[in-house]
């Protein structure tokens, strides 16, 4: 390693995993590493870090007051609503974020969660592993009713990488896809986020969390939904009104519910959508969607080049300059 490589440290390792490789950020740091780091320890173990590496640790106003340092924070995810990049940007803190790398591990969640919620999986497996298939006499259960994803109406909101992938699946399984996004795109229907609402039969979730898409699913385009729709979100707890979607739920306006994010993480005792983690038709999952083996190791290579990048004075994945 360079003597002059920076001085690096990671704030949460553990919600990387233990199965992946960090040697290509210690090949290209004075790297320290730390499991957990509880807010009251962020400040202290930033003081002398030249680049920050973290995953959900808030950095703001208060803690990176302290680092003198810095010149350099590299997230280990694509959203970065964890940082107070204006407060960076101020202080010329360069801030990077990683595009991409988790496109197939998060739209593979999002199929296999509407799958399960159409099939009723759990209900059918149950059946078959309790004996009661084999006690019935009956050659085989057709209920609760489940039906074909051919001919239905498949809406997602935030059509970037994630949002695409998961639009060209829904197209091969013979879906008619409707995308919401900023700007239109020319191979898919685009559609304002209401008529999106009223019209989908599946609806996926994928845009960053913004002041803009904050509470952007609202009780009231829940309540304008189809009822019965299925409902996945795979972006970020707050995009959606979570109290209005426990009392869809519940009311049996949604006729399905996957979660993999929340407002809080973990999910707390006292989260609205803790009441009803154990109904028949939810399917809520502890953030993994983006966390494939191979999704994490390229995160990981990807972060050890916004680095080099970095280095070498070039720019490469900074959102501090958006």
């Amino acid at each position: 390693m360079n003597n002059n490589a920076l001085r690096a440290v990671i704030l949460d390792a553990a919600t990387l995993g233990d199965e992946i490789s960090l040697a290509p950020l210690a090949a290209i740091t004075h790297l320290t590493v730390h499991a957990i780091t509880a807010p009251e320890e962020v400040a202290d173990r930033i003081r002398d870090a030249q680049v920050v590496i973290l995953n959900k640790v808030r950095l703001n106003q208060a803690n990176l007051a302290h680092a003198a340092h810095l010149k350099l924070i590299c997230v280990s995810a694509t959203g970065y609503d964890n940082i107070d990049v204006d407060y960076c940007r101020s202080r010329g803190i360069a801030v990077c974020n990683v595009l991409g790398y988790s496109t197939d591990s998060v739209a593979q969640l999002t199929v296999a969660m509407v799958l399960d919620l159409m099939l009723h999986l759990p209900e059918m497996t149950g059946y078959v592993r309790s004996g009661a298939y084999t006690a019935s006499g009956v050659a085989n259960r057709l209920s609760p009713t489940f039906h074909e994803l051919a001919g239905k109406t498949w809406g997602i909101v935030g059509a970037g990488n994630i949002g695409k992938k998961v639009a060209r699946v829904a197209e091969a399984f013979g879906c008619r896809v409707l995308i919401c996004r900023r700007r239109p795109d020319p191979d898919y229907p685009n559609t304002d986020i209401d008529t999106l609402c009223r019209e989908a039969d599946i609806i996926s979730v994928h845009t960053p969390l913004s002041e803009e898409t904050r509470g952007l699913i609202s009780r009231e385009r829940i309540a304008a939904m189809k009822r019965g729709v299925i409902l996945v979100n795979v972006a970020r707890g707050a995009v959606i009104d979570e109290a209005a979607l426990a009392d869809a739920l519940r009311e049996g306006q949604i006729g399905g519910l996957g979660v993999d994010v929340y407002s809080t993480e973990p999910l707390p005792a006292d989260h609205p959508l803790y009441a009803v983690r154990e109904l028949p038709n939810v399917c809520f999952t502890p953030h993994m969607a983006w966390g494939a083996v191979e999704s994490r190791q390229r995160c990981i290579d990807e972060m050890a080049e916004n680095i080099r990048a970095f280095s070498r004075g070039e720019i490469r994945c900074r959102v501090d300059l958006l």
